[in-house]
C-alpha cells in the first residue's frame, strides 16, 4: 500500500525510484539527474544537500539533514516543479545554482537581459539549443551571472521571473 501524499508537511525525497512509497514522488537520484541531464550541472555539486516534496511536486533543497517528516513552514528554497509535463526550475534555484551550468544557459546581452529581468518576453530566433526551460543569464565582468528561468519555443524566450521578482535595470 503506497502512503499518500500531506501537503502539510515536509517529507525528504527517497533516494531512488525503487524506494519511492507515495505514487509520483520524484526521487533524491530523479532531481540530480534532471539538473545534470538538463543543464549540465555535475551531480557532485549538490553532495551536501537534500531535497524535500511539500505538496504534490514542490521540491525544495536544503544543505544539511533533518528528520523526516517535518512539519515546518519552510526548509531550504523551493528549486523544482515536478508534478507536471515538464519540470520546472524555479528562480531561486537557477539564481543560486546556474552558475555551475554548462548547457541550456541562454546567453544575453544588455538590451535582451534587462527584458528578461522585467519579465517581458521576446522573439531569439538565433537561438540554436534546446527548447523548453533554460537558465536566462547575462555577461558581468568575466563572470555569467544567472538571472532565472525562461522557457523558449518557436523562436521565443518567455521571461518566467515571477512578478514580484521582476526589476527595471
Amino acid at each position: 500500500m503506497t502512503e499518500q501524499n500531506d501537503g502539510q508537511r515536509f517529507d525528504r525525497l527517497p533516494e531512488t525510484p525503487d524506494e519511492r512509497t507515495v505514487e509520483g514522488r520524484a526521487s533524491r537520484e530523479e532531481v540530480v539527474d534532471y539538473f545534470e541531464d538538463r543543464f549540465g550541472i555535475p551531480a557532485e555539486t549538490f553532495d551536501e544537500y537534500t531535497f524535500w516534496e511539500k505538496g504534490a511536486g514542490k521540491i525544495w533543497i536544503y544543505a544539511g539533514e533533518a528528520e523526516t517528516p517535518l512539519e515546518i513552514e519552510a526548509i531550504g528554497m523551493t528549486c523544482l516543479r515536478t508534478r507536471q509535463e515538464h519540470w520546472k526550475p524555479t528562480t531561486d534555484f537557477a539564481q543560486r545554482f546556474g552558475r555551475y551550468a554548462t548547457d541550456c544557459v541562454i546567453e544575453l546581452d544588455r538590451e535582451q537581459a534587462r527584458a528578461f529581468a522585467a519579465g517581458e518576453d521576446q522573439d531569439l530566433e538565433w537561438w540554436n539549443g534546446d527548447w523548453g526551460y533554460l537558465i536566462g543569464a547575462h555577461r558581468i565582468a568575466d563572470e555569467l551571472e544567472p538571472l532565472g528561468v525562461g522557457l523558449y519555443v518557436h523562436g521565443e524566450l518567455r521571461s518566467m521571473v515571477p512578478k514580484g521578482r521582476q526589476r527595471e535595470l
